[in-house]
């Protein structure tokens, strides 16, 4: 069956009037680009082609809340980004609630404010995604660019190495700290650039699920 096939019959399951139906199925059509595969078969369909299918099958009745399990995976970057651009398209469009579950974190970072995370059925966090970084990360990362290698174990003696593979060395800084051990890196070591992160999300999260404390 073409996907057009599989919407007509959503149509009739959930009663949808002519007008909003033809109205709905425009719109999201135009968002995800897929007027040219509606009559062709499924199975001849990439998985991001039907990724998208089962989207608008989803949405057509225009549900309020919207539950998303994994609505990336398996698809390659291309196709990720076109699902991402819909679904906060779609947020914000029409109002509704979507509520993504993911094990990917660049879907997180894109596209929630608030995030819960789970772990073994215990509520570890329910907040503002920044708020993750404020709450459970109590340092940042310097990186360094050398412009002469140096000795690791006399660095190291000095300063906290995270990473070194000339010529970049990451220093996991304690946040009262980076001011003063940036300064004494810049005036020690033979640095040639130097930028301050905050540590990855999905680093962070990794910690609480071996067993950081979540107070």
């Amino acid at each position: 069956m073409p996907p057009i096939d599989s919407f007509n019959l959503n149509k009739e399951i959930y009663e949808i009037p002519d007008k909003q139906y033809k109205k709905t199925l425009a719109e999201l059509v135009e968002l995800l680009d897929m007027e040219n595969v509606l009559k062709i078969q499924v199975r001849k369909l990439s998985l991001g082609q039907r990724m998208k299918c089962e989207l608008i099958a989803a949405l057509l009745h225009s549900p309020k809340v919207l539950f998303l399990d994994e609505p990336t995976i398996g698809l390659d970057i291309i196709s990720q980004k076109k699902v991402l651009d819909f679904i906060r398209e779609y947020n914000l469009r029409y109002k509704a609630t979507i509520i993504l579950t993911s094990h990917y974190m660049g879907d997180i970072e894109q596209l929630c404010k608030r995030v819960m995370i789970i772990d073994k059925g215990q509520l570890c966090f329910d907040g503002q995604l920044s708020e993750i970084i404020q709450k459970y990360a109590d340092h940042k990362l310097v990186s360094l660019i050398l412009d002469k290698e140096v000795d690791l174990k006399v660095v190291a003696k000095v300063f906290p190495v995270k990473e070194f593979n000339y010529p970049k060395l990451i220093l996991i800084v304690k946040r009262e700290q980076v001011a003063s051990l940036t300064a004494m890196a810049l005036q020690e070591l033979p640095v040639v650039d130097l930028s301050i992160e905050e540590p990855a999300v999905e680093d962070i999260i990794r910690e609480l699920f071996t067993g950081k404390d979540y107070a």
